[in-house]
């Protein structure tokens, strides 16, 4: 295989011939750049690389092309390729602009644009190309810091040590034993026993424990300190944003999750309405990028437990962890999120990582190249889901129970889906049944208005039906809805309430216990509300912890941009 392919193509000469200039000057060594005048002439190239077997990292691509077919085309052979419509802000009036890109964006022509090169060099220019091209590497799972897993088959131990990654937001690559890529990466004399985990820097192990797992790849599986100020309980983004915001104020604190970083946001493949990110982000990387930022500013991460018991003591709070240690705080976050609802259904739960699976695309989108998927949810991360999988499937079928997309999915979601050529959406429908041997062939979905069923062939399923939230563990004392959603500030029933001043927004009826994100009653299920407040939460932490202190502004940006 030969190196990877930079694509410009622009019938503008000019335009062209700068472009072609900064692509090789800065990207030669490393990738093959190929500048053609029109879409006839990229698609000979296109040709050429499917004949070649070269990989097609980024087409950039003139306006006049992005309106035509050819994109699409690009999107089929090469759906990893990043494909940027270019601009000169010259060319056309802003507002005009706008309008193009957005509707390219929404039609799923292209993934975003690029300001075409000024004066070399035009590092500008380069920072949107870099960006593209590391998107790719890691969807490819060819940046170097990937992590491989080889099994012996998807589901099982397999799964399991892939969804301990995946909890952690870590690249990886996974490869089954018998094939071309498993034999290479196990090398002769093959171990004994699989799976086996291979780090970047070489290491190999051989199945280890979840624990062993997210301690080799850095992660913290144990508490420093016994005595903090705050302790936040759960890694989403809202308790992400409780932690950067904690730590920059000084405040010690902890952050524990059983699982890893990220919540359920971090299987949406693509945000694109979350402030400061035009080109939009993953799950993910979002993620990765907060916990950075929270351990950069002091803030310390124990995986791999969880919190069994919270309770008052003296002036402070007592927090039990899972592996038998206690932790003394004199405040505590509660931001545990929800749990993925399951199907429910014996015959598709005996699937799970078979199949069948709860959450976003994750790391194996790729597999679904060529097969007939479903996703089943009505919310945006079920829509974020099937625009992804669309990318490599031969169909994605969204089926939803309600009427209207409308009513849980953003309207920029809910225009992609209908631009998407491969994507169906089935409304009023739901899934009764499905099976197959050792992997999914099938479903069995029902009109909800008619009582009708329909059996269809399915190679994979993905789930994003709801969640409930991970309150079961809590004391009495903190009061809950019907549902187990944590009651905060003016919610809080007077009954249960001890003491004299009212309860501040956020906190639970036990004092000094604060509850943000899906866990709270009430919030908004959307990853900026999360965010905001985790942030606001912080500004409570600070009139909690030192009444006298009015003048804290801990918070503010990030609670104005919920």
């Amino acid at each position: 295989m030969g190196s990877p392919v930079i694509l410009a193509v622009d019938p503008d000469p000019a335009a062209l011939g700068d472009v072609e200039r900064e692509l090789l000057d800065r990207y030669a060594r490393h990738y093959r750049v190929v500048c053609v005048g029109s879409p006839d002439a990229a698609r000979g190239q296109l040709a050429e690389l499917e004949a070649s077997g070269e990989p097609l990292a980024l087409v950039l691509a003139g306006h006049g092309v992005t309106n035509g077919t050819f994109l699409g085309e690009v999107r089929r052979a090469h759906p990893h390729a990043k494909r940027a419509m270019l601009v000169g802000w010259g060319d056309w009036g802003y507002r005009e602009a706008g309008d193009a890109i957005l509707e390219a964006i929404e039609q799923g022509r292209i993934d975003h644009y690029v300001v075409r090169p000024a004066a070399p060099p035009d590092e500008q220019f380069h920072q949107a190309v870099s960006t593209f091209l590391l998107e790719w590497a890691e969807e490819r799972r060819t940046a170097p810091y990937a992590i491989h897993v080889v099994g012996e088959s998807w589901s099982g131990r397999a799964y399991e040590l892939r969804s301990v990654l995946e909890s952690c937001a870590f690249p990886h690559a996974f490869s089954l034993a018998d094939s071309a890529k498993g034999r290479s990466l196990l090398g002769t004399p093959p171990p004994d026993e699989l799976p086996v985990v291979i780090l970047p820097d070489g290491t190999t192990l051989t199945n280890p424990s979840a624990s062993e797992l997210t301690h080799a790849t850095g992660s913290s599986v144990e508490p420093d300190d016994a005595e903090v100020d705050l302790v936040i309980v759960g890694a989403g983004p809202a308790g992400l944003s409780a932690a950067v915001y904690g730590a920059s104020e000084g405040f010690r604190t902890l952050v524990v999750d059983l699982a890893g970083i990220g919540g359920q946001a971090r299987s949406s493949a693509m945000i694109r309405n979350y402030l400061g990110f035009p080109r939009g982000i993953s799950g993910a990387l979002l993620a990765r990028h907060a916990h950075e930022q929270a351990w950069i500013l002091g803030a310390r991460f124990v995986f791999m437990h969880s919190v069994t018991a919270l309770w008052a003591e003296g002036d402070g709070l007592l927090a039990s962890l899972s592996e038998g240690a206690q932790i003394r705080a004199r405040a505590i976050v509660l931001a545990t999120g929800a749990d993925y609802r399951r199907l429910g259904i014996p015959s598709l739960e005996a699937l799970a990582g078979a199949g069948v699976f709860y959450g976003g695309a994750g790391a194996d989108a790729n597999r679904v190249a060529g097969q007939d998927v479903y996703v089943l949810g009505g919310a945006n991360s079920a829509a974020q889901a099937a625009l992804h999988l669309a990318r490599f499937a031969r169909s994605v079928t969204l089926v939803a129970r309600a009427t209207s997309l409308e009513v849980g999915t953003s309207r920029y979601l809910v225009r992609q889906l209908h631009a998407t050529p491969n994507v169906a959406v089935r409304l009023g429908t739901e899934v009764v049944g499905g099976g197959g041997d050792g992997w999914l062939t099938h479903l069995v979905l029902r009109d909800r208005a008619t009582g009708v069923e329909d059996t269809v062939e399915a190679q994979e399923l993905f789930l994003a039906i709801g969640a409930h939230p991970r309150t079961n563990w809590l004391p009495e004392t903190i009061a809950r809805d019907d549902h187990g959603f944590v009651l905060t500030g003016a919610d809080v029933p007077g009954e249960a309430w001890p003491l004299e001043r009212d309860p501040y927004p956020l906190e639970t009826s036990m004092p000094g216990v604060l509850a943000v994100g899906d866990v709270r009653h009430g919030s908004i299920k959307r990853v900026a509300s999360s965010v905001g407040e985790g942030s606001v939460a912080v500004r409570v932490l600070h009139r909690l912890l030192d009444p006298t202190d009015a003048s804290s502004s801990a918070g503010r940006v990030a609670e104005s941009t919920a």
